[in-house]
């Protein structure tokens, strides 16, 4: 029996010192728990008001370039839609006046005085671009003849312009513009050959134009390589005109 007792006594002094050597054993510290969002990001907040109380304006998409006087372009707003940049308020997007055009145009309004002309071409038309173009005053039915030999491309009527003319160069790299018609000439044909100095219209207010300030609506723009009618690069016809 004694033996038993000390075989149990001494099992019980091993455990214990089992124990106290598993206390003092140093430990790797646990690293904390890290958590991962798996889920995804929120969508961006819509723009609030701002200080006003209103909602910032939605970005603007500039309009289709039109025709004239107000302020518009050959082509009116029932032509081609063409991509073209704006002009600024400081500068004009014309292209200059080539050298060997200079002085071979005809004033194209019978019996009208370069002299009695302003040119208008580089007038502010509000704050995004200029006239780039002439405004020739004449009474009504007055005679609009061809400013230089050519072929009629294009008889156009728009909101804008009225009764419009667009007249190709024989070499097809300009185009002449002529717009507020109150009447095409007797004849005129879109394909018709041309020479400087034919009927090819008369004076009115057709379109924008001031019913009591009627005007020929005169402006050159060289061609792009698509030969289009309504779209070209604005030339200032003043400087070509023939005194």
């Amino acid at each position: 029996m004694r033996w038993l007792l000390t075989f149990v006594l001494g099992v019980l002094v091993g455990a214990g010192g089992l124990f106290v050597w598993l206390r003092q054993m140093p430990h790797a510290p646990t690293a904390p728990a890290v958590a991962v969002n798996t889920g995804s990001l929120p969508a961006p907040a819509a723009p609030g008001p701002g200080l006003d109380g209103k909602l910032p304006p939605a970005p603007q998409v500039m309009p289709d370039l039109t025709e004239l006087d107000l302020p518009l372009r050959p082509g009116g707003t029932d032509a081609p839609a063409t991509a073209a940049a704006p002009a600024s308020a400081s500068a004009s997007t014309s292209a200059p006046a080539p050298a060997a055009a200079q002085g071979k145009l005809m004033v194209p309004v019978e019996g009208m005085p370069l002299a009695k002309i302003t040119d208008t071409f580089d007038q502010p038309r509000g704050t995004e671009r200029h006239h780039e173009a002439l405004d020739i005053m004449a009474p009504k039915g007055t005679k609009v003849i061809a400013t230089a030999d050519g072929k009629i491309v294009k008889l156009f009527t728009s909101k804008p312009g009225g009764l419009t003319v667009y007249q190709f160069d024989p070499t097809e790299k300009y185009a002449y513009y002529y717009a507020h018609l109150d009447r095409y000439a007797d004849g005129l044909k879109e394909g018709m050959d041309v020479k400087r100095g034919d009927l090819i219209g008369y004076v009115g207010s057709s379109g924008n134009a001031d019913p009591n300030a009627p005007h020929l609506h005169f402006a050159v723009f060289e061609l792009t390589p698509e030969k289009q009618w309504w779209k070209g690069t604005p030339v200032d016809p003043y400087p070509l005109l023939q005194p």
